[in-house]
């Protein structure tokens, strides 16, 4: 499954823009408290999406980097003596 990181990185960055670098007014919302909230928002799913990816790795707990069948040993049985 692909995680993508960019959608929360872009919430993050206009709720920034939303919380301290605009001065405009809408009656009835107060767009600090909008750019907070999309900043917290996309923090959360940040951190979401890293676990997913983290958490959903194949590889993960197999002790092999090879991707060898999950650190099984070979098939036949040990290796003959010499």
């Amino acid at each position: 499954m692909y995680v993508s990181i960019g959608g929360p990185i872009f919430i993050i960055a206009v709720g920034a823009i939303l919380r301290y670098a605009t001065n405009f007014d809408v009656s009835g919302v107060e767009m600090d408290t909008v750019g907070l909230i999309l900043m917290i928002a996309g923090i959360a799913a940040l951190l979401l999406s890293l676990g997913v990816a983290l958490f959903n790795n194949p590889n993960r707990g197999s002790g092999s980097s090879g991707g060898d069948g999950g650190g099984q040993p070979p098939a036949g049985g040990p290796p003959s003596q010499y």
